[in-house]
């Protein structure tokens, strides 16, 4: 990818309900970045629960066009509430498919954007933290970033955007560190083949 190219990210939340603060956040910079990138939001709510019985060719079609989506993609941003202390269940069933086979699957090298959404002061870290955890246990990148962490998102988000410039400053922060890794990746390969 050249620096006129634009780069193909997929983001990911870990939340179905109706008025996410998670997909605000990522429909926000889906639009902040829309000059530079492709951003596709993908719905994971068809994606069945993890089976190792259907790994493979056996894969259910949901599961199939989310690997086939991660494997285009330049990128990922993962953006999540923290659900009992973790990552919320739908986002870590996408990611424990996405994670198949181990240690080559479509994560394995692929560059990753990762933050939080929490309605209180304080959720969200540890969330971030076991999605480090997580991603790391695949061979997933996650990008050198400051840490995103939108607390009291309530008052953030309004009409499904998020509105608070310095959060948004930090969660674009952290696609920007996305991009110049996928560019730096991109330099790199055309290095090595020419």
């Amino acid at each position: 990818m050249s620096e006129t190219q634009r780069a193909r990210l997929i983001g990911m939340t870990g939340s179905l309900r109706a008025g996410s603060y998670s997909n605000a956040v990522l429909e926000t910079l889906a639009e902040k970045f829309a000059a530079v990138a492709d951003f596709t939001i993908w719905d994971l709510a068809p994606v069945p629960p993890y089976n190792q019985d259907f790994e493979g060719d056996k894969r259910p079609p949901p599961v199939k066009a989310l690997l086939a989506a991660i494997d285009a993609a330049d990128g990922v941003v993962l953006c999540a509430p923290e659900f009992n202390h973790s990552i919320p269940g739908v986002l870590r069933n996408a990611l424990d498919w996405a994670s198949r086979p181990a240690f080559t699957s479509v994560m394995a090298y692929k560059p990753v954007a990762i933050m939080a959404t929490s309605r209180g002061p304080l959720g969200g870290a540890r969330c971030l933290e076991h999605m480090k955890v997580a991603l790391d246990s695949m061979l997933a990148r996650v990008v050198l970033a400051r840490e995103c962490i939108i607390t009291a998102c309530a008052d953030k988000v309004r009409d499904g955007r998020l509105v608070d410039e310095t959060s948004l400053g930090f969660a674009c922060g952290v696609v920007e560190e996305l991009l110049r890794e996928i560019r730096l990746r991109a330099g790199a390969s055309r290095a090595a083949a020419g």
